[in-house]
């Protein structure tokens, strides 16, 4: 779901609360499992999305699904249906622990590869990306079998291509040429 400016706008002003009263790595757990749950549950995103249940419903499930969450996070959910806006929690929520994120110098390192990483090889990647970055690095595993082997690496505006497809793009254009 890509961001929207009211979604940016929403997460700045939770994490600015969260921050004021020292609950923001409380709120950005909450927000990591917000983001993970609508994603990973179409039923949950198609009811959130759908114009025609009502915002009392909408508030009151919400409610019900993270009931562990925190005071700030359940704010959140009552500003939404003040506003009619719930159909941009996911992103508000993936916004929220970006910033949060920055605010506490972490950057996420998107590596992906034909198959998942192991413990052993996550560690030689971090190793790796420390040479390279000043921040406290989070490394998130993307898998995917069209890129043959090898890895790519993207770090913030970086990225950095070792897979196998490329290798084997580039030798295409050498050969046509």
């Amino acid at each position: 779901m890509a961001s929207t400016r009211a979604a940016i706008r929403y997460a700045k002003a939770i994490l600015d609360l969260a921050n004021s009263i020292g609950v923001d790595n409380e709120v950005s757990s909450d927000m990591t499992l917000i983001a993970s749950t609508i994603n990973g549950n179409k039923e949950l995103n198609t009811f959130i999305g759908n114009p025609t249940i009502k915002v009392e419903v909408k508030e009151s499930a919400l409610l019900e699904v993270f009931a562990d969450a925190n005071g700030v996070t359940k704010g959140l959910f009552h500003l939404l249906f003040e506003n009619k806006r719930f159909e941009i929690l996911e992103a508000i929520a993936l916004e929220y622990n970006k910033l949060f994120d920055e605010m506490n110098g972490i950057e996420v390192a998107k590596v992906t590869t034909a198959i998942p990483m192991d413990a052993a090889l996550e560690a030689k990647v971090l190793a790796k990306i420390a040479t390279l970055s000043d921040k406290k690095i989070t490394i998130e595993n993307i898998v995917d079998a069209s890129i043959i082997g090898g890895f790519i690496l993207r770090i913030g505006d970086k990225q950095y291509n070792a897979s196998v497809a490329n290798r084997l793009q580039v030798l295409k254009r050498e050969l046509s040429n």
